[in-house]
């Protein structure tokens, strides 16, 4: 697993990553692990629009929103990826898909309700390596459309 945080790294930058006993798979295991509130938490969610890989970036307390993720990218069908769709097309494995420093690259888009945060927190390659950002940056540095993606989590 180490050599996916090293991937990250390499495209990634200047990013402090900090590695976890525990897992960090899901929103709510990261956000206790991490100290932070769930919300604060990114899920990098591969989508297949019109069968083509994008990136959605989802508040950790928040559930995407098909017809909205459809809509903000003019696509007539989305579905979530398989497993299988979601390494080949971001080259990292569900629960560690970073937000960006994937081997080709994804449109992405952010939930405009990551902004309600100052720092926030996502994946960086494995399941248990997370690092720091604010929402601004993941804007710049992935390259993302912002757009109300998600409603409640249910």
């Amino acid at each position: 697993m180490a050599g996916a945080v090293d991937r990250f790294l390499a495209v990634a930058g200047e990013v402090e990553v900090r590695r976890f006993d525990a897992s960090t798979r899901t929103a709510a295991d990261a956000a206790a692990a991490i100290g932070v509130e769930v919300g604060q938490i990114v899920k990098s969610l591969v989508w297949m629009a019109d069968e083509v890989p994008l990136l959605a970036l989802v508040p950790g307390d928040r559930r995407l929103d098909s017809e909205r993720l459809a809509a903000a990218v003019g696509a007539h069908e989305v579905r979530p990826a398989t497993a299988d769709e979601a390494r080949a097309a971001a080259g990292f494995s569900i629960g560690g898909v970073p937000p960006f420093g994937h081997p080709r690259a994804l449109a992405t888009v952010l939930d405009a309700a990551l902004e309600r945060f100052s720092e926030v927190w996502a994946a960086a390659g494995t399941p248990r390596d997370v690092f720091r950002t604010a929402p601004g940056e993941l804007v710049e540095r992935a390259r993302a459309e912002v757009a109300p993606l998600s409603g409640p989590a249910g």
